[in-house]
Formats: structure tokens, C-alpha cells, sequence
């Protein structure tokens, strides 16, 4: 099993100039390989192989216009080529948008594998560099002299720190204590979460917490001529200040999710679908801030570690309008409606909280053989929901506090 551990690092004045050449050298090969890709699919409708930008990599290196990328080191370069081939693989095969264009104000990284580096003693010692590259190694159950990886990633946030990540080999963990525990899952914005016990993990907000501070530094931003040093100094404090969003929100995330996988044998999540969601403009700001996709991504290597059951249940299935005793199918549910009371049986529902429950009933179908399976359901429309009674059901709108 593969695992990373990130630190922060703290290169020399030395080590700044010959990575921040790397990085360069790693931009201009993606996007001098992309323009050439995408220049040939339209003109010939032929598709590029690595061995090809492999090759072309080589010409540029020998001419004289491009001989500066012989000065640094050739594995990031090379990795590049790999890291847009499988861009393209994932592109064709529906599963990412089409690759883009590398900026120079963004994140930098290069990626190292072993022919690039040399780690001795817990010393890491790059390619074209002389001195050892220090960084603050923060895993107290981890011996660091120890370590062996298999990659080392250099990279350099937009806000000026630097980081550098180990890809190691590990053996799987020791799984954690066994437990017979369903759980299904609402994910909302409201309450993060609502489990089918009737536990609830409030949202932070995190974004909107912070939106008057972001909203400050933004305006100093835009007030900056561009292209000078004010500018350069008021983009790191806007870029400083989404970093401080994105750790709590990761943190946030991670605690949740590794609760949820300590406490749960079976978890039963829906199949959101969170780019279609995010086209809402009332609710896009608040949807991306939540960080449902991450969440799910979190829960679905956590639950593979631990021996842990994951089962995504049919986007399609109504979890809100199904009544969770009696099955009674609602035409409608407006989103403001919170509670409501079922007209078939009478029942008083909290919206989250049987949704929840519906979604677990709808694991457990499929985890008897029905539609879909454990970690990645099929998303196709079903029809009929999932668990429905046998007596005849008709549906029938709802008000609030009827």
C-alpha cells in the first residue's frame, strides 16, 4: 500500500533558484507538449503516445532555442510527459475534463523518483542540487531516518511556502476493532451530516466565516496595478488567506470521515451529484464550500484500509420524499420544507433524519444483490425507488407542517 506523508520545506536562496528553474522547465514541456497534441488532434485526428512526446522531448533538448532544459534535471521533465499521458487516458475515457494549460501564478511541483534524489540518514539531496534540502518532519510515529519513498514532490504553494511529499510503501495497517454498526448518511448543508442514529455533524462554514477578511483582501487586490510588486505582496495575502480555508476545511473533513470509519462497520453514502449541483448560483458557493466530493473520496480509502463496507446508493433514489415507515411516495418536497408528516401513515418526519434512513435500507438492498455495488453504485435511474411497501401507493404533495 502506498501512503505520502507532506512537510514543510525550507529551501536555501541556492535550492530557490534551481527548483523555481525546475518548475519552469516542467511548465514549458507541458504546455509546448499540450499545444502540440492538441495542434495534431485537430489537424490529422491523431491521437499522441508518450513514446512519441518522449522523443520530441529529446529534439527540443538538442536545439538551440531549448538547450536550458538539459540544465536541469530530466526525470521531472519526463514525469510530466507521464502525468499528461494519463491526463489524456482519463480525458478519453470520460472520467476528467480536457487537460489545461499550466500557469505560472499557480501551484509549482516536480515530481523526483529515485534515479532524481538521494535520502540518507532522514537527509534528502535533490538532482542538480549540492546541499540537502531541509524540512520540518512532523510524524512522531514515523522514523524519518527510516524512510525509504519511492518519489519525492517538490512544490511551492501560490502564497510562497514550500512543501515537499513522500511516496512510500507501506504494509496495510493492522485493521481496526471490528464492529457490526449500519450507519447511512445524508450529507446536507444545514447539518453536514446526518446519520440514520439521529447523530449530527454541524456545518462549519468555514468559506463564509471568513468571507469579510477574504473580501478585504480582494479589493486591495483589485486596486493593484498589475505587474507590480504591490500587487505580488496583496495576491500572497488573498493566497494566504484561502490556505487558512482549505486546512481547516481538510482538517474538518478528515476528523469526520475517520469517526465515521472507527465507529461504522457499514456505511451507506447517496451518489451526489456535485458538478451539476455547484451550477446552482444560490447554492454553488455554499456546495463547494462544504466539500462533499472530498468527503466522499476521504470515506472510500478509509473504509479499504480499515476493512470497512462502503456502499453508494442510486443518485436517483428519493431518500427526503420516501417515507421511512410505511414507503408512501411524495410528489414533491420543497427544499425549505424541514419536517412534514407523511399522509399515509401519519408518521412526523424530520427531512435529514429520514432521509438518512431510507438511504441505509436502500444499502442494505444493495448490499443483498440489488442494484448497484459497494463503493461506486451504479448511477443509472432506477424507476421505482429502492424499498417500497407491497400496499398500493399514490403520490401526493406535501406542505410544510401538514
Amino acid at each position: 500500500m502506498r501512503t505520502a506523508y507532506k512537510c514543510r520545506a525550507y529551501p536555501t536562496s541556492e535550492q530557490i533558484a534551481a527548483l523555481s528553474r525546475t518548475f519552469g522547465c516542467v511548465r514549458l514541456v507541458w504546455n509546448m507538449t499540450l499545444d502540440e497534441r492538441t495542434r495534431r488532434y485537430r489537424t490529422e485526428k491523431t491521437r499522441t503516445t508518450y513514446r512519441e512526446t518522449d522523443a520530441t522531448l529529446t529534439e527540443w533538448k538538442r536545439s538551440d532555442e531549448l538547450a536550458f532544459l538539459s540544465e536541469v534535471s530530466c526525470v521531472p521533465l519526463q514525469q510530466t510527459l507521464r502525468h499528461q499521458h494519463t491526463a489524456f487516458q482519463n480525458y478519453f475515457s470520460g472520467r476528467a475534463r480536457y487537460p489545461r494549460f499550466k500557469s505560472r501564478t499557480g501551484r509549482q511541483s516536480a515530481h523526483y523518483t529515485r534515479s532524481a534524489f538521494r535520502m540518507r540518514g532522514g537527509l534528502l539531496v535533490l538532482a542538480k542540487t549540492s546541499s540537502p534540502l531541509r524540512f520540518a518532519w512532523s510524524f512522531d510515529d514515523v522514523d524519518v531516518t527510516e524512510l525509504s519513498p519511492t518519489m519525492v514532490i517538490v512544490s511551492r504553494e501560490s502564497d510562497g511556502r514550500w512543501y515537499v511529499s513522500f511516496a512510500v510503501d507501506v504494509p496495510k495497517p493492522d485493521s481496526v476493532a471490528a464492529t457490526t454498526r449500519e450507519i447511512g448518511v445524508d450529507l446536507g448543508l444545514k447539518d453536514f451530516l446526518v446519520t440514520s442514529d439521529g447523530d449530527r455533524v454541524a456545518n462549519p462554514r468555514l468559506l463564509a466565516r471568513r468571507a469579510r477578511n477574504l473580501s478585504r483582501h480582494q479589493r486591495r487586490l483589485a486596486r493593484c496595478l498589475r505587474g507590480s510588486n504591490n500587487r505580488l505582496k496583496a495576491k500572497a495575502k488573498v493566497a494566504r488567506a484561502h490556505r487558512k480555508v482549505r486546512n481547516a476545511r481538510r482538517d474538518f473533513l478528515h476528523r469526520t470521515s475517520t469517526a465515521l470509519v472507527r465507529s461504522s462497520g457499514t456505511i451507506v453514502i447517496e451518489d451526489l451529484n456535485v458538478a451539476g449541483m455547484v451550477r446552482n448560483r444560490r447554492l454553488s458557493l455554499a456546495i463547494s464550500d462544504v466539500g462533499w466530493g472530498e468527503f466522499r473520496r476521504q470515506l472510500q480509502y478509509k473504509c479499504e484500509r480499515a476493512d470497512r463496507t462502503l456502499i453508494v446508493v442510486d443518485r436517483w433514489y428519493p431518500s427526503s420524499r420516501t417515507c421511512s415507515a410505511c414507503g408512501h411516495l411524495l410528489a414533491t418536497l420543497e427544499l425549505s420544507t424541514r419536517h412534514w408528516t407523511c399522509p399515509g401513515c401519519r408518521t412526523r418526519h424530520d427531512r435529514d433524519l429520514n432521509a438518512a434512513k431510507n438511504i441505509l435500507a436502500a444499502g442494505r438492498a444493495v448490499a443483498r444483490g440489488g442494484s448497484g455495488d459497494a463503493c461506486g453504485a451504479d448511477v443509472r435511474r432506477q424507476g421505482e425507488p429502492l424499498p417500497r411497501s407491497a400496499m398500493k401507493q399514490e403520490a401526493h404533495a406535501v406542505r410544510s407542517g401538514s
